[in-house]
């Protein structure tokens, strides 16, 4: 009962503390209740044509063909001569729908919202669509509803495909592009007929939305670099010219349309988008019509560095760089709408193309509509503190704020325009770098909070693990001794003046949990003070020598953890080190073949951080080989323990269908590439093979004996079906180096205890996980126990990290699942990598299972011991988040502690479901009992 509740209790506590870092860094930057800001004079532009291409790399159009020709020539013409271009920068993630709400909203979304739906709108927010009159929207049901739920009244008109048109083995996406140029010319068509809608049509404030998928179908299918994914830009640039035909035929060619062309995010050359890669960062952007500067030409070196525009051949045409917000102000200014209430956005005035005042009024709209987001940010912030509390930001206190407003609105009535164009863009600056201190206001109090109870559960967790599994020398006067009342009332004290100091600033409820948990923490804490005295009065008994060297060896090793997690190759220097454990301590000469075995394994093991987690092109090939291997180490293992732990008749039947199975899994995948590659589709027999597999994955290892190495095989066989399914090249060679390691590892731990003297040890073949423990010959924990629980967080980490991880979701190659479904859905893909991760982790736990079984030691003072170790690289996580530099290194700052949190949660869970599948067996018949007389 003790450990439930301790289990129970230290799952809230990480629980809490993973959730505190949304509420530390991923609150939403959006505020409500501005005023609508709009450019004062008539717009150039009555309507505005926004078209999409979702996925398309700026130098997947710009760069020119070997022959000099582009392979979009109405685009490279409007270019160089009708319009306006340059290159979009966008944010992490770099992801479908915040690449969408940062063109058409004008703000970037949370990193957190990815996770919360991709069909919904994760917050209210304004955009160009809903500030328009009308807005007509054609293209994929997975973005254009999130604008239309969005928008107020219902001047907002979306038309998509079904969603199970977006088939990565379809034998030509382009076809969802085709689909909507198809239904605008229609669309059109229809309105010369239809009075009502033409009259819509006709009137200003205007916009069309174009969203084009195939390209981004195409690369996540056939990568960035086939024919697919060039040739859909081919037809891409096709349909726009044809489109641009349609539309100003269908307008008397009266000059009033605005179009933008543009893409919500790259790909990388392996055809995955989410993290900060310039060639999913770079998108292309081009703008001509009513109201844009058409091309200038220049002679003079433009201020761009990154080679592009000479690998372009562009150099003459001047380019215009924006951030992906900019273009929402960009487009409302256009048409004369108001900008976007959240929007964040900078207007490019060089896209514009009209008179001086209208920019310098624009700019002055964007400003003010910035600021508006900053006085209502500053005003929640101060509603919230206590007036002595209160710090406002100096460099746009009210006073200034005044002063910028009405300074540039005296320069623009003296027609300085230029003057006032630079005063709002400084005054745009300040609002920007504003809206992050007061976002950011609270961070420094809650992370107070958060270390300081972080600190007092690892502390805690040290003085369980003296108290209840260490040999200290005891001080009988203190073994009854409570806690003093003094002690009780100090604690209560301190959580009436939290509680009413929150009260008082109108603290959110998740602020009292953060601030009020670590009191109860550090009053257990304080409560085993007597654990500390014991431990000094053991002091001189102890080996400090030995203590310290353990201590220094596993402080490295932590660190060498928490690097890793930045440099992979970090893990390779780890397990080369591991290898040499045998020879530095005395089981060389105990064990030779186990300890050349151990540093074989690791060797081994070793080579896998050093492959690239993306970018591999698939090889089929080695999914077959690892299938091959898998059935080779079986056979091998079941001809030479044939004597030692013989299987029962009733056994041979399972191994023998789980060995077919893997034979059957390892050549799925090739027959499954072979059919996407002739464009067959996905076979159904291999659909229902590898749905069969997976589902059956964590129920055939229970029919198998309780054994240890019987169940072991069991589990290894069935979990090595489902990975070679989900693998696409060398990562299916993993699971099987890494359960060799693992083998190797129970059994070395024998001779180590055998090393260390302890008495009573068991034959590995002879014991049963399902046997009852005899809680009397349970040891003490000792020295070595520590090593033992950092190899076992060592070998999590590699499991993670060895062939890839989820932290970044460039590393997800949809060609991982294409035996499950080939039809997009993010949730279903997502959960089949997410169990590719998981399986390497549940070969780690059972191998962790098996090693306190056998070294008669209690599976919670283990655990206890990888707590503290995973708690402390946790913390180290939390000191290194940042909210400063580029997007992508607080991205990664911040997943990192999420990662170790969320592993840190994820093992306590674990550990109760590995115990399960190592422990119990299903029995689908009972033998009948024999009845002799």
């Amino acid at each position: 009962m003790r450990m439930i509740t301790f289990l129970l209790v230290g799952l809230t506590v990480h629980v809490v503390f993973f959730i505190s870092i949304f509420d530390i860094y991923f609150t939403s930057p959006l505020v409500h209740g501005m005023t609508p800001q709009a450019t004062p004079l008539v717009p150039p532009a009555s309507r505005l044509v926004l078209l999409v291409a979702d996925g398309l790399r700026a130098d997947s159009l710009y760069t020119l063909l070997q022959n000099g020709s582009s392979r979009a020539p109405y685009l490279r013409k409007v270019i160089e001569e009708r319009g306006t271009w340059g290159v979009s920068h966008t944010h992490v993630p770099t992801e479908t729908r915040p690449g969408h709400v940062a063109l058409i909203a004008g703000f970037y979304e949370d990193v957190s919202a990815v996770a919360k739906g991709w069909k919904e709108n994760p917050v209210e927010f304004d955009s160009v669509f809903n500030e328009s009159r009308h807005s007509w929207c054609w293209g994929s049901p997975d973005i254009l509803p999130m604008f239309s739920k969005g928008a107020s009244g219902d001047h907002m008109y979306t038309h998509t495909y079904p969603a199970g048109e977006e088939d990565f083995a379809s034998t030509d996406a382009s076809r969802l592009d085709t689909w909507v140029f198809t239904q605008v010319k229609t669309f059109f068509e229809s309105a010369k007929s239809n009075s009502s809608l033409k009259a819509s049509l006709l009137k200003d404030r205007n916009v069309f939305f174009l969203h084009l998928l195939g390209i981004d179908t195409n690369g996540h299918a056939h990568r960035p670099m086939s024919k697919e994914y060039l040739d859909n830009i081919a037809l891409v640039d096709t349909g726009v010219a044809e489109m641009v035909s349609i539309i100003e035929e269908f307008f008397d060619n009266d000059g009033r349309t605005s179009y933008v062309f543009t893409s919500d995010h790259g790909m990388t050359n392996w055809g995955s988008h989410g993290a900060g890669h310039p060639s999913e960062t770079l998108t292309p952007l081009v703008a001509w019509g009513a109201g844009v500067n058409s091309a200038h030409k220049v002679t003079e070196p433009q201020p761009y560095d990154d080679g592009y525009l000479q690998e372009w051949n562009l150099q003459h045409t001047r380019r215009v760089d924006v951030n992906q917000a900019d273009i929402a102000p960009l487009m409302a200014s256009l048409i004369g709408v108001p900008f976007p209430l959240n929007s964040v956005g900078v207007l490019p005035l060089l896209y514009l193309n009209n008179s001086d005042q209208f920019k310098a009024e624009s700019m002055y709209t964007n400003a003010i509509q910035i600021l508006e987001q900053f006085k209502v940010k500053m005003t929640q912030k101060k509603e919230t503190t206590l007036s002595f509390l209160f710090t406002p930001y100096q460099p746009l206190t009210e006073s200034k704020q005044a002063e910028f407003t009405h300074k540039a609105r005296i320069l623009i009535q003296l027609e300085k325009y230029e003057d006032a164009i630079s005063l709002c863009q400084a005054l745009i600056s300040r609002s920007l770098e504003g809206l992050v201190y007061y976002h950011n206001y609270d961070r420094f109090f809650l992370g107070c909070s958060v270390v300081f109870g972080f600190v007092g559960w690892t502390s805690y967790v040290v003085l369980v693990i003296l108290k209840t599994h260490a040999s200290l020398d005891r001080n009988p006067s203190l073994l009854r001794q409570t806690p003093s009342r003094s002690l009780a009332r100090l604690c209560m004290c301190v959580t009436v003046g939290i509680t009413v100091f929150l009260l008082i600033q109108r603290s959110p409820v998740t602020y009292y949990i953060y601030c009020l948990l670590p009191v109860p923490v550090w009053y257990s804490v304080l409560k085993e003070s007597g654990t500390l005295t014991d431990l000094i009065r053991s002091a001189p008994s102890l080996p400090l020598w030995k203590c310290f060297c353990y201590f220094v060896l596993v402080a490295f090793g932590i660190e060498l953890l928490v690097v890793s997690f930045f440099h992979r190759a970090m893990l390779t220097v780890g397990l080369t080190s591991l290898s040499l454990w045998p020879f530095v301590s005395s089981l060389f000469g105990r064990a030779k073949v186990r300890a050349l075995s151990w540093s074989l394994g690791c060797l081994c093991l070793a080579a896998f951080p050093l492959m690239p987690v993306v970018g591999r092109e698939p090889n089929i090939h080695l999914v077959t080989c690892a299938g091959l291997l898998t059935l080779f180490t079986s056979a091998c293992y079941l001809w030479s323990s044939r004597h030692r732990t013989p299987l029962h008749l009733s056994d041979r039947p399972q191994f023998v269908a789980q060995m077919l199975l893997v034979a059957v899994c390892a050549y799925v995948p090739s027959l499954t590439h072979s059919s996407l590659q002739q464009k067959q589709g996905l076979p159904l027999l291999n659909q229902i093979i590898s749905w069969t597999t997976l589902a059956s994955s964590l129920l055939v290892p229970l029919l198998s004996s309780t054994r240890i190495f019987h169940r072991l095989l069991s589990i290894f066989l069935s979990l090595t079906a489902t990975y070679l399914l989900l693998s696409t090249g060398s990562e299916a060679l993993f699971p099987p180096v890494l359960s060799w390691l693992m083998f190797v590892w129970i059994n070395i731990e024998q001779e180590a205890m055998l090393a260390q003297g302890v008495s009573g040890r068991q034959e590995l073949s002879t014991i049963d996980f399902s046997a009852n423990i005899d809680i009397t010959k349970m040891r003490q924990l000792k020295l070595d126990d520590i090593r033992r629980s950092y190899f076992f967080v060592f070998f999590i980490i590699t499991a993670f990290f060895g062939t890839g991880n989820i932290a970044s979701i460039n590393s997800f190659d949809p060609a991982s699942v294409y035996c499950f479904l080939t039809v997009f859905n993010p949730f279903i893909m997502g959960g089949l990598m997410m169990w590719k991760v998981i399986i390497p982790f549940i070969i780690v736990m059972c191998t962790f299972e098996t090693i306190q079984v056998a070294t008669q030691l209690s599976s919670r003072s283990l655990f206890l011991i990888v707590l503290v170790i995973s708690d402390l690289m946790a913390l180290h996580f939390f000191f290194l988040v940042q909210d400063y530099g580029s997007w992508l290194d607080i991205g990664t700052s911040i997943s990192h502690y999420v990662i170790v949190m969320s592993m840190t949660i994820f093992l306590m869970l674990l550990s109760v479901v590995t115990h399960t599948f190592t422990s119990k067996r299903l029995l689908l018949w009972r033998r009948p009992k024999m009845h002799f007389t």
